[in-house]
């Protein structure tokens, strides 16, 4: 990484653009980014540019930066087990997967004893920011126990999202306890419903399904996935890793939204 820097200062003309395309505009962040970035991710040169990227981006703050290297945001990233290679288009799917994180990070909540399904439900909302932000680039919080009366049945969302990034609704199903086959049957359902509810023809993307548990059987997930239609993903929570005070940067701005409102 610190090669790539002083590479990029001896070339000119043709090759100096030409750098600057492969190093992903590493010179659009701030010089104290840079050296955050070769303090903590030292001589791993994918990585560090992964973080450039991501700052230019999402116009991370140098607290921001920190925090993600911190929770290895670069391990995390793309991870979830999902379907989404097979119930999507390969446009939007590539982008779903690349918005995933394999295990999330919930130690903002601040729950380190006991607690129940409610509890960390309302933890997260109650820090709506910060959740945010860990969802990644372009989520906007719609409802908690979101209603959807089906037939002559009421059902209730744990939390709906809408991703301006992908122009969809994403359902997130938050368990406390280890992956079960009935979780996939349940948020599916739920992902056929929005669907029908609604997403509006020409502007929504077909709706997506995130279940978030405390721990998972790859396998017993994996052969879940297979058998849902469904855009589903899995992943798991942590509670324990370090998030800083300060936050800002990857959400959607209100003008973001009135805007993508204006253009549908």
């Amino acid at each position: 990484y610190k090669d790539a820097l002083k590479t990029f200062h001896q070339v000119g003309g043709k090759n100096e653009t030409e750098l600057f395309h492969q190093v992903g505009g590493i010179f659009e962040v701030p010089w104290r980014h840079h050296c955050l970035i070769m303090d903590k991710v030292k001589d791993d040169i994918d990585k560090a540019l992964f973080y450039v990227h991501q700052t230019v981006e999402n116009g991370w703050s140098r607290s921001m930066l920190l925090n993600f290297i911190s929770t290895d945001l670069y391990e995390r990233q793309g991870k979830a087990l999902t379907n989404f290679t097979k119930t999507l288009p390969d446009a939007m799917s590539d982008l779903a997967q690349e918005l995933t994180k394999d295990p999330y990070n919930f130690a903002f909540t601040g729950i380190t004893g006991r607690y129940n399904e409610r509890l960390l439900k309302d933890a997260l909302l109650n820090n709506i920011t910060r959740f945010l932000i860990e969802l990644g680039t372009g989520f906007a919080y719609v409802g908690k126990e979101y209603r959807l009366e089906i037939g002559e049945t009421e059902n209730f969302i744990d939390l709906l999202f809408y991703n301006l990034s992908l122009s969809c609704y994403v359902v997130v199903e938050v368990k406390i306890g280890k992956f079960a086959f009935a979780d996939i049957g349940q948020l599916g359902g739920y992902v056929v419903a929005c669907n029908h509810l609604l997403r509006k023809e020409g502007r929504d993307n077909p709706t997506i399904g995130l279940l978030i548990c405390k721990e998972k059987d790859r396998i017993q997930a994996q052969y879940a996935l297979e058998s849902s239609s469904q855009p589903l993903g899995i992943s798991e929570y942590d509670l324990e890793k370090f998030y800083p005070e300060k936050v800002e940067g990857t959400m959607p701005t209100i003008e973001e939204i009135e805007a993508k409102l204006r253009d549908n």
